[in-house]
Order: C-alpha cells, then sequence, then structure tokens
C-alpha cells in the first residue's frame, strides 16, 4: 500500500469509526475552551472536565476571573497538576483578553499564542473548534499515530503537524484531528499497540515484522 492509498484508507476508516466528533473538553464558548484546553496539558481529559465544572461555575468569563485571586484559581485546579503555574497564565491571559482585546478571545494565531501558558497546539484547538478556522492541532496521540502509520518522520510534532496538513484536504481537518485522538485512546494507544496490533497497523503493514519505534514529542 502506497501513502496515497494509505492516506485515503486511514481517513476513511476513522471516518467510519468515529463519524460523530465531538470535542471532549466541556465548554460553552472561546474563553472556556481556552481554558480546558490550557489545563490539559499533562492532564486528562476527564479530570479537566471535573475541574472546569467547579472552576467555570465561580469563572466563566475573564471579567470573573479576575475577581478571583491566583491563590483561589490554583486550589481550584490544583487536580490538574502544574497548578501554580496553570494558574498564573489563567489570571494574566484573562487580564489581557480583559484590557487589549475587549473581554474576547483573539481570532489569530499570532495574538493566541501572544498570551500567557498558550502554545501553538493550545491556539490550534481553540481556532479550529471555536472560530472553524482551518488548524491541525498535534497532541502526543496523533504525533505516534503518525509516525506509526508512515506519515511522518516524527522527528518533531512541528514536522508532524506539517505533513498532515500536507495530506489531508483542509476541510477534514477539524474532525480529522479529534478520529487520531479517539483511535489512539480506544484502539491504538503506546501500551495497547507497538505499531503490530491495531487494525490500522495491520492492515496498512500486513508485512511489518518489528515493533515500530517513534520519537516522542
Amino acid at each position: 500500500m502506497n501513502l496515497s492509498e494509505r492516506v485515503q484508507y486511514i481517513e476513511r476508516r476513522l471516518g467510519q469509526l468515529f463519524p460523530e466528533t465531538p470535542i471532549p473538553l466541556h465548554h460553552k464558548d472561546a474563553y472556556t475552551l481556552l481554558i480546558a484546553v490550557l489545563l490539559s496539558a499533562q492532564c486528562t481529559d476527564e479530570r479537566v472536565n471535573q475541574v472546569t465544572e467547579k472552576l467555570f461555575a465561580q469563572a466563566k468569563t475573564p471579567q470573573e476571573m479576575l475577581k478571583l485571586t491566583v491563590a483561589e484559581i490554583e486550589n481550584i485546579i490544583r487536580p490538574c497538576g502544574l497548578a501554580s503555574r496553570k494558574a498564573k497564565a489563567i489570571f494574566e491571559l484573562s487580564k489581557i483578553i480583559l484590557q487589549q482585546h475587549a473581554g474576547r478571545v483573539p481570532e489569530s494565531f499570532e495574538e493566541l499564542e501572544a498570551l500567557p501558558g498558550v502554545g501553538h497546539k493550545t491556539a490550534s484547538v481553540v481556532m479550529v473548534q471555536a472560530f472553524k478556522k482551518p488548524a491541525f492541532p498535534v497532541d502526543t496521540h496523533i504525533h505516534r499515530l503518525a509516525q506509526q502509520w508512515e506519515l511522518t518522520s516524527g522527528k518533531c510534532v512541528e514536522q508532524t503537524e506539517q505533513d498532515l496538513k500536507r495530506l489531508f484536504a483542509k476541510k477534514s481537518w477539524a474532525k480529522l484531528h479529534l478520529r487520531f485522538i479517539y483511535f489512539g485512546r480506544v484502539y491504538c494507544s503506546a501500551k495497547k499497540c507497538d505499531g503490530l496490533q491495531c487494525e490500522i497497523c495491520r492492515h496498512c503493514f500486513p508485512e511489518r515484522k518489528k515493533v515500530k519505534r517513534y520519537h516522542k514529542a
């Protein structure tokens, strides 16, 4: 199976397995999505959703967030890990959004990535899911699967993102990045599949005999 055939098969099969692509992080708007994605760093979506339920009950807008102290935010989000750093980022980015962007989350990569605690992946999620602008966020699941399916060299996350954008149509990015994630979690986690076990690995690489090594993000 050549690269073009592999790309077509992967996109078709992921669509069959996951026709619906709900965002796993609970949110109501761009601001609450931004906060949820920021909290998801080195934390499970399930735990983030538990924490944001409590956080958003007290503060779901930049104005409300600034009524809390950094210490109060930190106490609420502690279960997510890296609480001190994340609390400071949430407070500071809320201040910037209120003072520099009239209380609205900015809609450009440059402005989003200028916010404290917001990296390219977080900005990409907000751009594609909140603002419906083309982006292909790459997390650890996607980075690993793209290597196992030989869609990228996998030398770095940035290269993986560019390779996936080149291989898949722009109109499919929003759903496809979530389908990658769902497949990685359900069928092809790092523990469940070493490049030899899941159905896509077996179908695309029937002759593969050795464990597929990959570069971590």
